[in-house]
């Protein structure tokens, strides 16, 4: 399927009490803003110890939306605030969004023709 808004969706999945840090850092990079949630990691490293001191399993995932004409100045900022490189940090992956729907100011910089084709298509799929 051709990703028909050109919007792509930024997943960082960063240590306990660092989702500002990569929200702080998506903004400065020109994204309006995202989503915080928070999970728990539940892979091979769960249990494991680093330098006597348990890997804590608790993560803050943050959802960021933005254009595709956004998505490295904004992924790279992320990677080195969060510091993202480094083993035990987190990690951040890059997936095309088929649809966006909803009042996101992004939509609004698309021009007339692009939001009325995204309308005519939705009326005819339901």
């Amino acid at each position: 399927m051709k990703c028909e808004n050109d919007m792509f969706l930024i997943v960082t999945i960063a240590r306990k009490g660092w989702g500002d840090v990569v929200m702080d850092a998506s903004k400065k990079a020109g994204a309006e803003g995202g989503t915080v949630v928070f999970g728990r990691g539940c892979g091979i490293h769960e249990n494991n110890r680093l330098l006597g001191m348990m890997i804590e399993p608790e993560k803050e995932v943050v959802l960021t939306v933005v254009p595709k004409a956004q998505v490295d100045k904004v992924l790279d900022s992320i990677v080195a605030a969060a510091k993202l490189h480094e083993p035990g940090n987190g990690m951040a992956l890059v997936l095309p969004l088929a649809k966006v729907a909803g009042r996101v100011h992004m939509l609004e910089k698309y021009t007339a023709e692009k939001v009325t084709a995204l309308a005519g298509n939705e009326q005819h799929e339901g």
